[in-house]
């Protein structure tokens, strides 16, 4: 008669135990990621910005798209961007001072986007893609800051990311970072023509085509190594095809009709882009220069002009 409460003593110790070690575990993990520290802001030079020239940049760099709603004010957020961690939300970004970035300083708006790190300190998710951003100069900061304060304020709340445990836990991100976090590849090379460097600029930086045509490791590093070899696994449950030179031309693409399909959206066989593409086209590629849409077409069928 007294076997009952002793095993169910023990039983419950046990479950004591183990839970007090996943609870040292939490908080030994948690400390260790608060002692990687986040880049320090970076210097920036002071430039008199351009608001027209930034707002291409904002359609250049998908801003446009990612933060305005059809059912909100435009530059406002809200759209949700689905993922297996969860769903995100872009925030609101116009200058209104409660809801918006109206309260931000030059400088911080500038490490959160080149660096993504909050005004708070904290570490954006890289469902923001700050990584491609980085390559954004003094002046286009500028530009796009000047754009951004000629938009009229929006006092629309942002919603909170639905994320569950511990991706919820956005100080986590600073043992993510160091780890997959993606290097530079604007960088140009010397023995390819001018008008591929534009193009490989603009498709791995503000245009962050890798961001869907790159594959991702399961923690959602790219896999910088594979180039655009597609991802069969994207984070939204969906699949990119390969923008790799040798993919494109042997689904028949060519320079013209890249640039017509980047303009349009529609396909060389008549039929149209489809998912997340045609919000590309209708909100970033379609306002394009052409000049900047041949750079891009010369890159990625490494056409060296």
């Amino acid at each position: 008669m007294f076997l009952v409460p002793r095993l169910v003593q023990a039983v419950s110790m046990r479950l004591l135990m183990i839970l007090g070690t996943l609870v040292g575990l939490l908080g030994a993990g948690a400390a260790l990621a608060l002692n990687f520290p986040l880049p320090p802001p970076e210097a920036v030079a002071s430039f008199q910005g351009d608001a027209k020239r930034g707002a291409y940049l904002a359609r250049l760099s998908g801003c446009i798209a990612c933060h305005s709603s059809k059912s909100g004010e435009p530059w406002a957020g809200g759209n949700p961007l689905k993922s297996k961690f969860g769903t995100f939300y872009a925030p609101n970004i116009t200058p209104d001072k409660e809801h918006g970035i109206g309260g931000w300083t030059f400088e911080q708006f500038v490490r959160a986007v080149r660096q993504g790190v909050s005004p708070s300190g904290k570490p954006y998710y890289p469902a923001f893609p700050y990584e491609f951003y980085a390559s954004l100069t003094d002046r286009d900061m500028a530009d796009l800051w000047a754009a951004m304060k000629a938009i009229p304020p929006a006092p629309q709340a942002s919603r909170p990311h639905e994320l569950g445990f511990p991706f919820s836990v956005r100080d986590g991100l600073r043992l993510w970072r160091p780890l997959f976090e993606r290097a530079d590849m604007t960088a140009s090379e010397p023995d390819k023509g001018g008008s591929w460097n534009v193009g490989r600029y603009l498709v791995m930086g503000p245009a962050h085509c890798a961001a869907c045509h790159m594959p991702r490791n399961l923690a959602g590093g790219l896999n910088d190594s594979d180039g655009l070899a597609g991802d069969p696994r994207m984070l939204d449950g969906g699949k990119s095809p390969a923008l790799t030179a040798e993919a494109l031309r042997a689904r028949g693409w060519t320079k013209e009709n890249l640039i017509t399909a980047l303009r349009t959206g529609v396909l060389p066989n008549g039929d149209a882009f489809g998912g997340s593409m045609t919000e590309v086209v209708q909100e970033s590629t379609a306002f394009l220069l052409t000049s900047h849409l041949e750079d891009m077409a010369a890159y990625l069928l490494d056409l060296d002009e």
